[in-house]
C-alpha cells in the first residue's frame, strides 16, 4: 500500500504550506533517540519530536504501564467520576511544582492548558466582584498556543495574521533587559489595577525563536506584578521537566507563579495531556454557594487515564536517572557553544547570537531576515537529514533540544553534522 499517496489525498499537516509542501517522511518506528523511515534510513531526533520526547521513543517502561492501564480503564468522563491515575499524578506533581500549588486542572495539550489558565485568572477577579480587572499582560515575541485565547496573548506574527481583528487586546511589553527594566516597571505600575494576569514563558521564548533572557530581570518584573496583585502565569509547556537544567524554569527564580501550565514533556512525549495548576488563593475564589461562580470548563478527554499513566511512568523515569542525562546535555551544550564561538567569532558573518539555557542551545544563521519563513531553515533540515540528523530550525534559528537519554556518541554526531552544515552554507 502506498501510504504517502494516501497521506497526500486525505491529510492536512500542521504548519505546512499545502501547495508547495514536499512529501512528508514516513516514519515506521522510533527507538531511543532515533526515528526510522520506510526506506531504511534513520534520523537522530534532535528536537525531541516538537519538544515532547524526554526519555526516548518507544520506551519499554512507559509502554508496559500503558498496556496494563489499557486493560483496566481506557477513559471515563471526569465530571462526577474520578480514577487512580489522575489522583496519583496530581498528588505526585504538586510537591514537585515550583511554588505553593494547591489544585490540578487537567486538559489535553499546551494550548488548552494556557486557555484554562487565562480563564481561571480572569474569572478569579469576576468571582471576587472585580470584573473590570480583565486585561492581560504578556511579552512581545511570545507564543502560548493556537487556540483563540492563547493566540491573543501571543505576539502578533505570521502565526496569527488572519485573526488579528478577532483577538482580544493585550498589553505587550518587551522581555526585561538592563536598559528597559525601568520602562517596563512604569508600565506595570500605571496599568496594574486593570491587569488580571501576566503570562510569560520563563527564561526561554520557544516558538518565537528560542529567545533567552535573564532570570534576575524577570524576577524584578514578577516582584512588581505581585505587589500589584497581578496573577502570574508561568507557561512551562516547553521549559518544564528539565529543559532549562532544573526541573522547571521557575526553579531558577525566587518569585513563583500563581498558576503554571504544563504539557509536552509531561508524559515523556507519549500521550496528549495538559495540566494547569493553581494556588489555594486562586482556587478559593471558586469555593462558593453561588453556582454561577463554577469554573465552567472541560474537555472530553480531561484526565484521560492512559495519559495520566504515561505521565506517572515519565515521572518514575525522571526521578530514577534523568538528572544525570539533563546534566550531561547541559555540559555538552556548553562545550559546543564555546566551540562555535571560537569558530565564528564575528557575529556579522555566518553565525549569530550563540546562546544556551540548560539542555537548549540556539543560534541564528546570518542569511536574510530573522523570521519564521526564512527558507534557510528548510535547507538545513534537508542537509541534516541526509546526514541522519533531524533538525527543524525556526526560520533561521537553529536549535538543539534532544531527548535527555541522548548518549555522548549521539551528541557528538549531532554537533559534527551541525558544524559540517555551517561550513557548507
Amino acid at each position: 500500500m502506498n501510504w504517502l499517496e494516501q497521506d497526500k489525498n486525505y491529510i492536512w499537516h500542521p504548519f505546512t504550506p499545502q501547495k508547495s509542501a514536499p512529501d512528508p517522511v514516513f516514519i515506521e518506528k522510533g527507538k531511543g533517540s532515533w526515528l526510522y523511515d520506510d526506506k531504511g534510513n534513520r534520523y537522530l531526533d534532535a528536537i525531541s519530536s516538537w519538544w515532547v520526547n524526554l526519555h526516548g521513543h518507544a520506551h519499554p517502561y512507559i509502554a508496559e504501564k500503558l498496556y496494563q492501564q489499557a486493560l483496566k480503564l481506557e477513559h471515563i468522563i471526569f465530571a462526577g467520576f474520578t480514577h487512580q491515575p489522575a489522583i496519583e499524578l496530581a498528588g505526585r506533581l504538586l510537591p514537585l511544582l515550583p511554588g505553593n500549588f494547591s489544585r490540578i486542572f487537567y486538559s489535553d495539550n499546551g494550548s488548552t492548558a494556557t486557555e484554562v489558565a487565562l480563564k481561571m485568572a480572569i474569572q478569579f477577579w469576576w468571582n471576587n466582584g472585580k470584573a473590570e480587572r480583565k486585561k492581560i499582560l504578556a511579552f512581545k515575541n511570545s507564543y502560548h498556543g493556537d487556540t483563540f485565547g492563547a493566540m491573543s496573548v501571543s505576539d502578533r506574527s505570521v502565526f496569527t495574521l488572519a485573526f488579528h481583528d478577532l483577538l482580544f487586546d493585550v498589553i505587550f511589553i518587551d522581555v526585561p533587559l538592563v536598559e528597559n527594566i525601568e520602562k517596563l516597571q512604569s508600565i506595570i505600575q500605571k496599568e496594574g489595577k486593570n491587569i488580571a494576569a501576566f503570562i510569560y514563558e520563563p527564561l526561554v521564548q520557544g516558538a518565537g525563536g528560542m529567545k533567552m533572557y535573564d532570570a534576575a530581570l524577570l524576577e524584578e518584573i514578577l516582584i512588581l506584578a505581585k505587589k500589584q496583585e497581578i496573577i502570574c502565569i508561568a507557561d512551562e509547556v516547553m521549559t518544564g521537566f528539565g529543559r532549562t537544567g532544573k526541573l522547571f524554569a521557575s526553579d531558577h527564580l525566587a518569585q513563583k507563579p500563581d498558576i503554571i501550565c504544563l504539557s509536552k514533556g509531561l508524559t515523556g512525549g507519549t500521550m496528549a495531556l495538559g495540566v494547569t495548576a493553581c494556588t489555594a488563593k486562586i482556587y478559593s475564589a471558586y469555593l462558593d454557594d453561588d453556582k454561577k461562580k463554577t469554573f465552567f470548563h472541560g474537555h472530553s478527554f480531561t484526565a484521560n487515564p492512559l495519559a495520566c499513566t504515561a505521565a506517572l511512568a515519565s515521572l518514575d523515569l525522571l526521578e530514577k536517572d534523568a538528572l544525570s542525562g539533563i546534566n550531561r546535555l547541559c555540559y555538552w551544550n556548553g562545550e559546543f557553544s564555546k566551540k562555535l564561538r571560537d569558530k565564528f567569532p564575528d557575529p556579522f558573518l555566518k553565525v549569530q547570537n550563540i546562546r544556551q539555557t540548560g539542555t537548549i542551545l540556539a543560534f541564528e544563521i546570518n542569511r536574510g531576515e530573522n523570521v519564521y519563513l526564512n527558507q534557510v531553515g528548510a535547507e538545513i533540515t534537508r542537509i541534516a537529514m541526509e546526514e541522519e540528523v533531524y533538525l527543524r530550525p525556526l526560520g533561521n534559528t537553529v536549535y538543539f533540544m534532544p531527548p535527555i537519554c541522548l548518549t555522548e556518541e549521539e551528541y557528538f554526531k549531532l554537533a559534527d553534522v551541525t558544524e559540517s552544515i555551517l561550513n557548507k552554507l
